[in-house]
């Protein structure tokens, strides 16, 4: 199956979408990502649906590098986003596609907010998308799918825009093994 087959498939789908939109019958979708730290390691295991990621830190943050950091994944969070936009909207302009490929990039400073570099970003920042598509399309048709994608890709419009976030802090009971650890009494070692 063609990467153009698929696009026939995701064309019906996103018509389907539309008529439901149009009739009244869509409505909004909760979205839900739960996050835990391991113990020992500090990888964190992100859990979508039921999916999971383990994010991590390089080894020169005292991670292990089992996985991407949140400002890897993020960056490949707007990839998927753009390339699955790309699929959407190539089905909806009916602009054939043969291979798409999205490169993203960014920097991170580590001295982001520390003197000196008071100036300097604690946030990925400087992110640059790349798009390569093989395609029999026109220019103007790629130049109109691509202006598409920028209107109508999540990611790409969360992170152009100023969004409201709002955290709790709710203090969860300790573990028992760590309750019992610190109400132990404290022993002092003996001078030899």
């Amino acid at each position: 199956m063609s990467l153009n087959d698929y696009l026939s498939h995701k064309r019906r789908a996103v018509l389907a979408r539309q008529q439901r939109i149009a009739d009244g019958s869509a409505q909004a979708t909760s979205l839900h990502a739960h996050v835990t730290a391991e113990g020992r390691s500090g990888i964190r295991r992100l859990r979508i649906r039921e999916h999971q990621v383990i994010s991590d830190s390089p080894y020169d943050f005292a991670g292990f590098n089992l996985g991407p950091s949140s400002p890897e994944l993020q960056l490949g969070v707007l990839g998927t986003c753009v390339t699955h936009i790309f699929e959407i909207q190539a089905a909806l302009l009916q602009v054939p596609l043969d291979s798409i490929e999205v490169d993203v990039r960014g920097t991170i400073d580590p001295r982001g907010g520390h003197p000196g570099h008071e100036a300097t970003p604690i946030w990925p920042h400087n992110i640059q998308y790349e798009v390569q598509v093989a395609s029999s399309a026109s220019d103007a048709q790629l130049n109109e799918l691509f202006a598409a994608v920028e209107k109508n890709c999540p990611i790409l419009n969360l992170l152009r825009n100023p969004q409201q976030v709002v955290g709790t802090l709710v203090r969860a009971k300790p573990a028992p093994q760590a309750t019992a650890a610190a109400s132990a009494p404290a022993k002092h070692a003996q001078p030899a």
